[in-house]
């Protein structure tokens, strides 16, 4: 039944009734400025228990996508895709049974069987069949599970682990041991991602791969690891069925790590010293097998990016991006407390909610910018940027006609700041735009307060880095003007240990909005500078998307 309905959802902030199914929010009445009271009537709607945590592919999810669509359709912008808000992702949903599927170390000294998920986390990527197994694989401790010429590292060198299982540390060489020389010191690179250690792992012929989880080196603790790779994960919909990725991948605590290496003879600490050390071999664990079978549901859906544009005045075929992913983790009945619902208001609901207020803001410009802007929510980035990769592989414009963009995920309430972290500065020539325009507000650019954490490469940017597209990855106010970097450090820490990937990351109408609002008026005066300029920035030089980025510009009509 089609219903009207009015309802209040923040302070300040009046809804418009509109035509609606009524279990979900209506549409806050809005102003093409900038201001707290939209941002926050969009991300209580968007986070609303009625969108029950935006899982892709399910109908609540489906809805939050619709939601964003209509509000784009509300505020003014144009369909993005020939004529629709949505571009369709398919993909496909596989679900472990974890009653009816075991994943079991067999060693000298018995069997070491982790509990499921408080010790271990395991899945397929494959789907070719809903049942998976390996039987006796010996397991091999890689190290870092890195292959990397370009910094003379090769952690497979010497060892052969076809049908093996290989046991991985998480981050890179340069995390433990501080050396600069190291890959980046401390900053992580995408070798110490763990997309990639399943990926090197395939390409090595390994039948299982297996990463220890370090709080430290991580970046986050056990619960959000348990979180993220629990119940449905999501994946592309590929021809080969995923049949040439590992057949098991997982995660394994410390703990249930140490043991292992203690059965098999072998002192945990020491060889994770020694990964640290140019020249590492790989270690057997002589002894030790894997056995592993799994069950597990495949569904084939489709999910949707949702794509609005304001058409440029002047140069209406190039495009400057405003994106952020509008996903998130979907209801997980296992987990513990009342509360099943990931709301994700944060995380990303203050994404979607903040590239809507620059999309009004650039809808109701007179005259149009003379480039087009364009606004993008990536589905399934929580299970491994999957919409903004789908969109990088098959491009609604060609990428030698985007000039750059900037990407938003989980920009964090609180107050002004001196200046604004850029997530993996020091990238790209659309930093020397975005400094001017903060030269204005009296703030500058600040690195990462946190390269360890290898934030550059976990949010949706690096889809679109990857093949060239310069991107900017801003992270809000860390020096902020009440209580400078010491109150900066508190607002991420609060926010990474008791919010993120849980189910409390809920809205709150008391949230200080004074920082994001002072960051969605930079960068949306950096997005007209560049709209409003013949500019084409690249990568600096000596950056590792340099090339394709050239490669792409070279052929550009």
């Amino acid at each position: 039944m089609i219903r009207t309905r009015t309802i209040w959802l923040a302070a300040g902030a009046v809804l418009v009734a509109l035509p609606a199914l009524a279990a979900y929010p209506g549409h806050p009445k809005t102003t093409p400025d900038i201001n707290a009271h939209d941002l926050s009537a969009r991300d209580k709607a968007i986070s609303s228990d009625a969108f029950e945590g935006r899982g892709p592919g399910t109908k609540a999810g489906e809805a939050a996508a619709q939601w964003i669509a209509d509000e784009m359709k509300r505020i003014g912008l144009k369909p993005g895709n020939h004529g629709s808000y949505f571009q369709t992702v398919p993909a496909v949903n596989i679900t472990l049974d974890a009653a009816k599927s075991s994943l079991v170390f067999d060693t000298a000294k018995g069997q070491i069987n982790p509990k499921f998920p408080d010790e271990d986390v395991y899945w397929t990527p494959q789907f070719k069949s809903t049942q998976v197994s390996v039987k006796d694989s010996p397991l091999v401790f890689v190290g870092y599970g890195v292959v990397a010429p370009e910094y003379h590292w090769n952690d497979y060198a010497g060892v052969d682990v076809k049908g093996k299982t290989v046991v991985i540390l998480v981050n890179d060489p340069g995390f433990a041991s501080g050396d600069p020389k190291l890959f980046k010191g401390k900053t992580m690179t995408y070798y110490g991602r763990w997309t990639y250690k399943y990926e090197e792992a395939a390409r090595q012929g390994a039948a299982a791969a297996i990463i220890v989880h370090q709080t430290a080196p991580a970046a986050y603790g056990w619960e959000v690891v348990r979180n993220s790779n629990t119940g449905a994960k999501g994946w592309l919909d590929a021809k080969n069925k995923n049949m040439d990725m590992v057949p098991v991948q997982g995660w394994i605590t410390h703990e249930t790590a140490i043991e292992l290496f203690k059965r098999a003879g072998l002192d945990f600490a020491k060889l994770e010293a020694a990964a640290d050390l140019p020249g590492f071999k790989a270690v057997p664990m002589t002894g030790e097998t894997l056995n592993a079978s799994l069950t597990s549901t495949v569904t084939h859906m489709k999910t949707r990016n949702v794509v609005g544009v304001v058409p440029g005045s002047k140069q209406p075929d190039d495009y400057i991006l405003y994106t952020a992913h509008w996903d998130h983790l979907g209801v997980k009945p296992d987990v513990a407390g009342p509360d099943k619902i990931y709301n994700g208001a944060v995380d990303n609901g203050m994404g979607v909610s903040s590239i809507l207020e620059i999309a009004e803001k650039f809808a109701h410009d007179k005259p149009a910018p003379d480039r087009s802007i364009a606004f993008i929510d990536w589905t399934l980035e929580e299970q491994g940027l999957l919409g903004s990769q789908y969109f990088a592989e098959h491009p609604i414009w060609p990428l030698n006609h985007i000039v750059g963009g900037v990407n938003l995920d989980a920009n964090l309430p609180e107050g002004r700041a001196r200046d604004m972290v850029v997530v993996g500065n020091g990238a790209s020539q659309l930093e020397d735009i975005l400094a001017g325009v903060l030269k204005t507000q009296d703030r500058v650019i600040s690195p990462d307060p946190e390269p360890e954490k290898g934030m550059f490469y976990r949010s949706d940017h690096i889809s679109l880095a990857k093949v060239g597209v310069p991107m900017l990855d801003p992270a809000g106010g860390y020096d902020l003007i009440d209580g400078g970097t010491k109150a900066g450090e508190a607002v991420r820490q609060d926010y990474l240990k008791h919010h993120y990937h849980q189910p409390s990351d809920e809205f709150n109408p008391n949230w200080d909005l004074s920082g994001p609002i002072q960051d969605l008026d930079a960068l949306y005066a950096f997005g007209l500078k560049l709209a409003d300029s013949d500019a084409w920035p690249d990568w600096y030089e000596g950056n590792e998307f340099r090339a394709a980025r050239d490669r792409e510009m070279a052929g550009k009509k």
